[in-house]
């Protein structure tokens, strides 16, 4: 005998049969006495939560997981790689390291000594009566330290032209000692002269590391 197919349009009728009041008169102790298309909706709606509830409690948690199992994935490849790329690269920073640290050398070769502080402001002397300046002070301040040089502030004062005093700042630039000049006041110096005064703060270093050269 074969068997009968679905008759959906029969289902269908039978659910249009259904009336909304008559879901105040179920017995819900006994779905046995339900009609058919009640238990098959009853069993629907129960596989839907099912189903629904499964995803939330063991998908959705899973989902997470994966979620930042491939963020930190993506994180440590990336940290591999940078790592990878320093060991490729480590004979070439160490070389780096010792031409940084030759240059550093010959850097504090040009500090000045302690013994060499009273050449270096005859020097800045001399520079300022070359350029045609009339030196009225040069006056060394007290030391100050630092974590690897000592600095050791000089205030002059000069008088004279203008373009007297752009030589001047060229040839103090110019000396082999590293100097630095900073907070540089003009002001004229006697009214209807035409000469100038200015003031500026001279700072040289010294190595403090406590060696000697």
């Amino acid at each position: 005998m074969a068997a009968k197919g679905f008759d959906f349009n029969a289902w269908r009728e039978k659910l249009g049969e259904l009336d909304v009041n008559d879901i105040n008169e179920i017995d819900w102790n006994d779905m046995g006495s339900w009609p058919l298309p009640g238990k098959i909706f009853f069993c629907v709606l129960v596989f839907v939560a099912v189903i629904v509830g499964g995803y939330f409690l063991l998908v959705a948690d899973t989902s997470e997981s994966l979620d930042r199992a491939i963020a930190q994935e993506t994180t440590l490849k990336k940290d591999i790689e940078r790592k990878a790329f320093r060991a490729a690269n480590l004979d070439a920073y160490r070389a780096q390291l010792a031409e940084m640290q030759e240059s550093f050398g010959s850097l504090l070769k040009q500090l000045p000594k302690d013994t060499e502080v009273p050449g270096l402001v005859d020097d800045i002397s001399a520079t300022a009566l070359g350029a045609g300046l009339q030196l009225d002070a040069i006056s060394p301040q007290p030391l100050r330290e630092a974590e690897f040089y000592n600095e050791l502030p000089i205030t002059i004062e000069v008088r004279g032209g203008y373009h007297e005093m752009g030589a001047f700042v060229s040839g103090v630039a110019a000396l082999p000692r590293i100097v630095t000049l900073h907070d540089f006041s003009i002001s004229s110096a006697k009214q209807d002269s035409g000469e100038l005064k200015m003031k500026i703060l001279a700072k040289t270093y010294q190595y403090g590391g406590g060696e000697d050269d």
